[in-house]
């Protein structure tokens, strides 16, 4: 396997950490040291299907943003299906995935000067098949950052537990990257994780700031996470998603509610809060509503359909009832998309001002 393009394996504590989120904004700040940049996820859990592949959702955002000029088959070699972990202790093949990791990660080097890796969650995942990020780490020779949550205690806890793990398998950790710090607690929890992990042997590498509209769904993730209709031409499935109020009350009442950046949810046979909506959505303004989604399946009228039509903000038709939909929206793992063009860029201003980049590619 190639030994010698630099190379940095991005792991986190848990999912959610904002694992993507950094090594999307260490894209770009090491694209300003290494113009040639690589990138990897060699165990993948969330695929979408390309040209009969099953290419994992992180790939298709790096090579859309960077267009890093690869295979994607290269760049996420193994697909864990739903299947995968029975087949694989059914019939152990460990050998074969390993020389699978390193054919992919030569192919991704290839005329590269720097390869990102992104694991897939903590250190431990991926053990029941023998490809624990710790692992994976240590078959492509990758030194380790580690991304945790914003905090003290609880962060330099699931660190050292992580820790463990990665050096076990004699992989070294460069450092942590604390995410989704409180921005009025930045500088404090900065001195004093600093302080905590350096009793562990670890340099804090960087704080990122949280910025709310980072956890903000798009339209367009919840509509394909209903797997819902779109009841009219809106283009706005970009439109951030801020609050939902679930339509469970009358218009009158209802009306107060219906502010920018709120995605309200009623059934479908609610024409008179669907009117009610429609009342309050100015033609001209960019901040209305977040858009609506009828639930329980229930198409309103042709006449409100008609209204629905030349509303200028996303209407979409849900198969569950209201509270599963609210319940849905709520657990929606929010997940950065190539046309988030905003997220994107506030992603690498983040990355740049608040990660000591140079001191991660020092330490390769």
């Amino acid at each position: 396997m190639n030994t010698e393009t630099p190379r940095v394996f991005i792991a986190a504590t848990r999912q959610n950490d904002g694992k993507t989120t950094v090594s999307l904004g260490l894209l770009a700040a090491i694209q300003n040291t290494f113009k040639r940049i690589g990138y990897i996820k060699p165990v993948g859990q969330r695929f979408v299907e390309i040209a009969e592949h099953k290419i994992d959702e992180d790939t298709v955002l790096m090579d859309s943003v960077y267009n890093l000029d690869c295979p994607l088959v290269d760049m996420s070699p193994i697909a864990v299906e739903p299947d995968f972990t029975r087949k694989y202790l059914e019939s152990a093949n460990y050998d074969a995935l390993a020389k699978k990791i390193n054919k992919a990660f030569d192919r991704v080097a290839w005329e590269k000067d720097f390869v990102l890796c992104e694991g897939s969650g903590h250190a431990g995942v991926g053990s029941v098949f023998d490809l624990s990020n710790a692992q994976v780490a240590k078959i492509l020779g990758a030194k380790v950052v580690i991304v945790t949550r914003g905090g003290i205690g609880k962060p330099i806890d699931e660190v050292a537990l992580n820790q463990a793990l990665f050096e076990k398998a004699g992989v070294e950790i460069i450092g942590v990257i604390i995410n989704k710090v409180t921005t009025d607690k930045l500088d404090y929890i900065s001195d004093f994780a600093r302080r905590g992990l350096k009793r562990r042997g670890l340099d804090l590498l960087g704080a990122i700031p949280h910025h709310k509209i980072l956890s903000h769904p798009t339209l367009r993730s919840i509509l394909e996470e209903l797997k819902a209709e779109q009841l009219n031409g809106a283009k706005r499935l970009n439109n951030l998603v801020e609050d939902v109020v679930v339509g469970a009350m009358s218009a009158n009442n209802a009306v107060q509610f219906f502010k920018p950046g709120i995605l309200v949810i009623t059934p479908g046979d609610r024409e008179d809060l669907i009117l009610a909506a429609a009342a309050t959505l100015s033609p001209r303004c960019n901040r209305n509503l977040a858009g609506i989604v009828l639930t329980g399946n229930l198409r309103p009228s042709e006449s409100v359909l008609k209204v629905i039509r030349e509303m200028n903000c996303p209407v979409l038709l849900a198969k569950a009832d209201s509270y599963e939909v609210a319940s849905k929206v709520h657990d929606l793992i929010i997940k950065t998309r190539p046309d988030d063009l905003e997220k994107i860029s506030l992603i690498r201003d983040l990355v740049r001002e608040h990660v000591d980049v140079q001191k991660i590619l020092n330490s390769i």
